[in-house]
């Protein structure tokens, strides 16, 4: 071994070894220090001997991509479904949003930086966990349209929103930025569940009750014809028709989880 190379050990241990340095250098150098002499330098290794374990630079990024997509999904392959499906898509969503704010130099790497027709084994996994969600949602009737189409459509928008974040300083980073176009995008591709005969409210059939007794009918308003004004009817119409939604669904008026009925 020369004498540069200061890792001993198997070729599999020096392998990592270099695959270590590479992912510390591009948090701090980015994408455009992560030169194969940079690596090797980082590692305490000659290049040739990086150029064996990775063939080329193209090697060496495909490498550190794949390490980038295993992190990601140490936390996928953790995933307990609910039995909610959508909900679990957005929870989805979130961890995609988290992973690619907290690792911003790997994530570029792992979505800006592909190639056509390569994908690492680890992105081809994610895509199938991604896939078993929608397979659910289909499956209970709530997908509007086919699998395939609906993980493209998630995997462009997740993606494409990250990068975009990933553009501005910082500070301006801020995940809530992009959980509109979360909830437009899931709107677009799912149905609403259909609710079961069993799922009522008291307080929410009181509410749809009291909201048909005081519907305005031609041009009478039996609220304003109580003696409220044209805004008090229609804050207490909006009143009664949040208060029979949250219960309905099974929320307080807070966004807390109801307890049992």
């Amino acid at each position: 071994m020369p004498p540069n190379d200061r890792r001993s050990g198997g070729s599999d241990d020096q392998r990592e070894h270099i695959l270590s340095a590479a992912v510390k250098l591009l948090a701090t150098a980015g994408p455009s220090g992560l030169s194969t002499r940079a690596v090797a330098t980082a590692a305490g290794v000659q290049t040739p001997t990086l150029y064996r374990h990775f063939v080329d630079k193209d090697g060496l990024l495909d490498a550190v991509a794949s390490f980038g997509f295993e992190s990601y999904l140490a936390e996928k392959r953790a995933f307990e479904p609910s039995e909610d499906p959508i909900e679990d898509l957005r929870r989805g969503w979130e961890a995609h949003v988290a992973f690619g704010l907290s690792n911003p130099a790997i994530y570029t790497l792992m979505y800006a930086n592909v190639r056509p027709g390569q994908q690492p084994a680890a992105a081809t996994e994610n895509r199938a966990i991604l896939c078993g969600m929608l397979e659910r949602a289909n499956a209970q009737g709530l997908l509007r349209v086919p699998v395939e189409a609906a993980a493209v459509a998630i995997e462009a928008s997740t993606t494409g929103a990250v990068l975009l974040l990933l553009t501005q300083p910082e500070q301006a980073r801020h995940a809530q930025l992009i959980r509109p176009l979360r909830d437009m995008v899931l709107d677009a591709l799912t149905e609403p569940p259909t609710p079961r005969a069993d799922d009522h409210s008291p307080i929410a059939d009181r509410a749809q009750s009291l909201l048909g007794i005081i519907t305005p009918a031609g041009n009478a308003d039996p609220v304003t014809d109580a003696g409220f004004s044209v805004f008090e009817a229609g804050l207490l119409r909006e009143w009664l028709t949040r208060l029979d939604g949250a219960y309905r669904s099974g929320r307080s008026t807070t966004g807390g989880t109801m307890l049992p009925e």
